[in-house]
């Protein structure tokens, strides 16, 4: 489990002031400053907030809409559905949660495609995997959960590259482009299955 970033109130707060402003002025410190005077903060806290400046921002941002996702989807009727379907409606509802800040995520993805940031890249990729993963109740601590967080993180990569050029109502295209990604791994755990199935019997 990769630590998360700083959490607090405020950042959260000066985040969710940010958004409207990033497709305008992006992930910039001009940006927050004008997120923290519309909700009658002091501009100069911006720096002492964010002292990483945009990466830092993006990661917070990246850790809010982790958690976010993981309150709602508690609220989720998850019991009775396969894994593939679990992690199909976890995923749905970020994609619906993030659908009004799109541009927000366009040019956060522009800035973690960066080489500079791979490694923010790939910290905030496997925290929104595990986070996916304790929302549909999975608790494993086997080598599994190392394939299924590697192949989840690929899925929910492509995808998320794919809705943001997605402009079909209610992201159809979106999620029809996640169901073909998420038969290939309900083929991939039942091939694991029968392979483990095979050893056991063998043992």
């Amino acid at each position: 489990m990769i630590a998360p970033p700083e959490r607090s109130p405020e950042r959260d707060a000066a985040i969710e002031a940010l958004l409207p402003n990033v497709p305008f002025d992006g992930w910039t410190m001009r940006a927050l400053r004008a997120g923290l005077r519309a909700i009658g903060q002091p501009e100069a806290d911006a720096e002492l907030l964010f002292p990483g400046g945009a990466a830092d921002m993006v990661e917070a941002y990246c850790d809010l809409a982790d958690r976010r996702m993981e309150e709602a989807a508690a609220g989720l009727d998850l019991a009775a559905m396969r894994l593939p379907e679990r992690v199909r409606a976890v995923l749905a509802l970020r994609l619906r949660q993030n659908r009004g800040h799109k541009e927000a995520v366009r040019r956060a993805v522009g800035l973690l495609a960066v080489p500079r940031h791979a490694g923010l890249a790939a910290r905030c990729t496997a925290r929104t995997v595990d986070a996916v993963w304790h929302a549909v109740g999975d608790r494993t601590a086997d080598f599994s959960w190392y394939t299924k967080r590697a192949i989840l993180a690929s899925i929910y990569t492509a995808t998320v590259l794919f809705w943001i050029r997605d402009q079909s109502e209610d992201d159809a295209a979106t999620l029809a482009f996640l169901d073909r990604r998420l038969a290939e791994l309900g083929r991939i755990t039942r091939l694991r299955r029968r392979v483990a199935g095979r050893f056991r019997r063998r043992a």
